[in-house]
């Protein structure tokens, strides 16, 4: 059988989170694991069923022409975002992919960013989709930028 990311990733961020550099140490693995997503150097800061935080520094690896942050990095931070705040909410034995998703850029992002999503906790694992919305701020506050995220949530198969 396949298995849930949800206990695994509750397992290790609260074995990590709580130690000098273990949030760090929780991102890093987690780029590792999805190195798509590795690459934008995020932090997770926050990670609690229906809840999580991730921070991310602007530097010229993720910048734009116009020196500012690029759209498909906040797009990217907007979908682990969601996708760690509703995998790690997910019941054992449920899985969960990407079904659709849709950004909105409110104004250039610069400096710090914060993403940070809270979501419904699923009651099952029925296969169901399941809209979750993030905010990324910027250093003043401001909302960038505002991600939904479409996820399809349903009990994990069998690996043929």
């Amino acid at each position: 059988m396949s298995r849930s990311i949800g206990p695994e990733l509750r397992r290790q961020w609260q074995r990590l989170a709580g130690i000098p550099g273990g949030k760090r140490l929780f991102s890093g693995v987690l780029g590792r694991f999805v190195p798509y997503t590795g690459t934008l150097g995020a932090r997770i800061e926050r990670l609690e069923p229906g809840h999580c935080v991730v921070s991310m520094n602007d530097r010229r690896k993720v910048r734009n022409h116009l020196h500012s942050v690029h759209a498909m990095a906040l797009a990217n931070l907007g979908e682990m975002a969601t996708g760690l705040a509703l995998m790690n909410s997910l019941p054992d034995q449920t899985r969960g992919i990407l079904a659709g998703f849709n950004i909105e850029y409110l104004m250039k992002a610069r400096g710090v960013l914060l993403a940070e999503c809270r979501c419904e906790i699923p009651d099952s694992n029925a296969e169901q989709e399941v809209e979750v919305r993030c905010d990324i701020r910027n250093t003043t506050g401001d909302i960038v930028t505002v991600a939904r995220a479409r996820w399809l949530i349903g009990p994990e198969k069998p690996v043929s």
